[in-house]
C-alpha cells in the first residue's frame, strides 16, 4: 500500500463519532479554514452549491439549542467548533439564486443560459426533484451531505475529530435560530449539525464495519 493510500485508510479508521470533545484544546485558526473549504470546495449537483455553513461560538447560542439537541449534549458543551449546515429551498433554474449563479458567479454568455435552463430543468424533471417544494428542498439536503463527509474526512487528515448530528428538533431549532436572525427561513432550512474538536477519551473499540463482501459487488 502507498503512503498515500495508507494515509487515507488511516484517517478513515481514525474517524469516530465523537460524543464528548476536550474542552480545553481549540482548533487552529489555519486547521479550521481548511475544513470549511473542503466544504465550500464540494462537488454538488450541477454546481449549484445549495448549501451554507453557520459555526455556532456564541455559548449563549449553544446552551439556548442544547434542550431541543439531544444528540449534541456533550458536543455543544465542549466542541472547538460547531457548524449548522443549511440546505437551500426552491432551487430551478429560474430562482433568483440560480440566476445568480449562472449570470454572475459562473458568468454563462448570455447566448448559452436558455440552453442551461432547459439542461436543469430537463434534469430535475427526470429525476422528479422539481415534483413539488419537498423534493426540491430533499434533493438541497442531499448534497450538503457531500460537504458533510469532504469536512470529516478532511478533519481526520488532519488528527481533528468530528460527529455529525441529526437528533434534534427540527421545528424547535428552526424556531431558535429564526428568532435569532440567523436562519432565513425563506431560503433555507437546517439539514444537519456537525461538531469538532478533539476528543476527550479514545473510543471503547476499534472501527467496526460490514465485510466488504457484504457491501460491495463486482459487474464485469
Amino acid at each position: 500500500m502507498s503512503n498515500m493510500n495508507q494515509t487515507i485508510i488511516e484517517a478513515f479508521d481514525f474517524r469516530h463519532a465523537t460524543k464528548k470533545f476536550n474542552s480545553n484544546k481549540k482548533i487552529s485558526e489555519e486547521d479550521f479554514d481548511t475544513i470549511l473549504e473542503s466544504g465550500r470546495l464540494s462537488p454538488s449537483s450541477l454546481g449549484l452549491e445549495p448549501w451554507r455553513f453557520v459555526v455556532i461560538q456564541n455559548k449563549k447560542l449553544r446552551d439556548k439549542l442544547k434542550p431541543y439537541s439531544w444528540g449534541a449534549q456533550k458536543q455543544l458543551d465542549t466542541a472547538s467548533h460547531f457548524v449548522l449546515i443549511f440546505a437551500r429551498k426552491n432551487v430551478t433554474a429560474h430562482s433568483n439564486y440560480v440566476q445568480h449563479l449562472i449570470r454572475g458567479i459562473k458568468e454563462y454568455e448570455d447566448s448559452t443560459i436558455p440552453a442551461v435552463e432547459e439542461k436543469f430543468d430537463n434534469f430535475q424533471a427526470s429525476f422528479h426533484i422539481a415534483d413539488n417544494d419537498r423534493t426540491l428542498y430533499d434533493w438541497a439536503s442531499k448534497q450538503t451531505y457531500i460537504a458533510l463527509g469532504n469536512m470529516m474526512t478532511s478533519a481526520a487528515l488532519l488528527g481533528i475529530d468530528s460527529c455529525p448530528m441529526e437528533g434534534f428538533d427540527l421545528d424547535k431549532v428552526t424556531e431558535i435560530l429564526s428568532e435569532e436572525g440567523i436562519l432565513d427561513t425563506e431560503h433555507f432550512g437546517i439539514s444537519v449539525m456537525v461538531a469538532f474538536g478533539y476528543r476527550a477519551q479514545e473510543p471503547a473499540h476499534g472501527k467496526i464495519r460490514q465485510s466488504k463482501e457484504d457491501v460491495i459487488s463486482w459487474i464485469e
